[in-house]
């Protein structure tokens, strides 16, 4: 691959203003496809899920899927938009080889929400608003499998295989206006933009808006003006970028990409770019084309659609609380600093807490376990939280053990492995292990006289006054128990049997 000459982000920023224009596709999790019956289901054999109006055939006719324009009003509402009386659909007119129809079924100039916002978090706090353009319902295309080569890119490729079971899906399109005033920010701003839709999409439960398996993708456009100019610069635009930080990243290489290139005199040209997730960087794809290249017209085989105004205000009155509120409110509840809160939303584990709280755990603890011991677990396997093969009931059942004594920190941290190896539930993990707390009082005093004889001189600086010296008895009798002693006990019981208070 070509080395791409790149300006530090420092001096980039020092003469350019970068503006940014954030395209997210969200796939919609309907059971059937935007304009034919055909299954969405994932996995299936390739082509196994086609019929003649997705494959694109003569005469075939298509037909709206009313979930699908359900799902686009409610994305629009939640987003602060207008919702149209009226509009239709068009066809965007271009050829590639996994679009069957030689054209893509979209909406152009009369999107069904438009004229809208987002507010979003940043990590300090700062709250930037997101205009939004539009959001308009269209199709996805099929899959190409490119054969032969290194990258798994159409270049060096030997032959292409085409899997059309993708295409026709319904999708929504959520396009920004021009992003501007962000400066050294516009990174991050990108990245939580795309990561609070995402927590709107799914509070919608119109999508799974999974990025990694591409339920979710945005398409980065982003110019550079020189700093206290108006006219906005050349754009590239970088696609299909699938996670969070890649977005971040994506938005970062351009900018130091594109002030490189004007600051050396180059000129920027209008094309997309391929991101590249191991090393952050992006290379060109093809020429952008313009709107008027596509050569939209007004869909003639679909009627259009006007929603009836009670229909949308029905639909407004079920939409389920916006997630910023939603983590305002439940920061508050559980007593945690924003930065703390936004620990908790990077790892994807603010649902857990919450059900782990309803099924009965007090909100320390479901933090503490899901922040800890799980988040770890996921960090290892390369998963989300609430992946793991673990429910909230089960992590409030280990909750509810370590607060009566039956368990300990340690043996709860034995009790979640051996749930997430498959051993059963929390109770049969602890029945099958043999991991209760010693708490028969008798033991206990055994175990503590045996420690107490086999290291007399820890003891006798014990009984002198250097009571810190006590945690090595404690660790002796623990080692004993295998760690099933109740530390705090096991103290109270050595001080007492020494004739010393703390």
């Amino acid at each position: 691959m070509t080395v791409t000459e790149l300006l530090s982000y420092e001096d980039a920023l020092a003469s350019y203003d970068p503006v940014m224009g954030l395209e997210v596709h969200v796939e919609l999790g309907t059971k059937t496809k935007m304009f034919c019956g055909c299954s969405t289901e994932l996995g299936a054999e390739p082509n196994s899920q086609t019929c003649p109006v997705c494959l694109g055939m003569p005469g075939a006719l298509p037909v709206v899927n009313a979930i699908g324009v359900e799902s686009a009003i409610k994305i629009g509402l939640a987003l602060n938009c207008e919702i149209a009386e009226w509009c239709r659909f068009a066809r965007k007119n271009y050829f590639y080889p996994d679009m069957p129809k030689n054209f893509q079924t979209s909406q152009y100039d009369e999107p069904i929400a438009f004229n809208g916002f987002l507010d979003v978090q940043l990590e300090d706090g700062e709250i930037f608003r997101v205009e939004i353009e539009r959001a308009h319902m269209e199709e996805d295309t099929g899959k190409s499998l490119h054969v032969g080569g290194a990258t798994g890119r159409i270049h060096g490729a030997s032959h292409s295989l085409l899997d059309y079971n993708r295409a026709g899906i319904p999708l929504i399109e959520i396009v920004t206006k021009p992003i501007e005033g962000a400066g050294e920010r516009a990174p991050e701003v990108a990245k939580a933009y795309v990561a609070e839709l995402r927590e709107v999409i799914k509070a919608l439960g119109v999508s799974e808006a999974r990025m990694d398996k591409g339920q979710m993708r945005c398409d980065v456009n982003l110019s550079l003006r020189p700093n206290g100019t108006e006219k906005f610069g050349t754009r590239s635009e970088t696609k299909n970028v699938n996670s969070l930080r890649s977005v971040e990243r994506a938005a970062r290489f351009e900018i130091q990409r594109h002030a490189a290139v004007l600051s050396s005199g180059g000129t920027i040209i209008q094309e997309t770019r391929h991101f590249h997730e191991e090393d952050g960087s992006t290379t060109a794809g093809r020429i952008k084309d313009n709107a008027e290249d596509y050569r939209y017209f007004p869909e003639p085989d679909l009627v259009p659609v006007a929603p009836a105004r009670d229909w949308v205000e029905e639909l407004r009155a079920t939409l389920p609380e916006m997630p910023r509120v939603r983590r305002n409110r439940l920061r508050e509840e559980w007593g945690v600093s924003e930065h703390d809160m936004q620990s908790i939303l990077n790892a994807g584990a603010v649902d857990s807490i919450v059900a782990t709280v309803e099924a009965g755990a007090d909100s320390a603890a479901a933090r503490k376990w899901w922040m800890g011991e799980l988040a770890r677990n996921a960090n290892e396997q390369g998963v989300s939280v609430d992946e793991l093969p673990i429910t909230p009931a089960q992590v409030a059942r280990v909750a509810a053990l370590v607060a009566e004594g039956s368990l300990n920190d340690k043996l709860a941290r034995q009790v979640i492995e051996g749930v997430l190896a498959g051993e059963g539930t929390p109770d049969e993990v602890v029945e099958k292990r043999g991991l209760k707390v010693v708490s028969d009082e008798g033991a206990l005093g055994a175990a503590v006289d045996e420690a107490i004889a086999g290291n007399a001189g820890i003891a006798d600086k014990i009984r002198g006054g250097k009571i810190a010296a006590v945690g090595a008895l404690v660790g002796a009798v623990m080692k004993t128990t295998r760690g099933q002693a109740d530390a705090a006990r096991v103290k109270e019981l050595i001080l007492e049997r020494l004739g010393v208070s703390e």
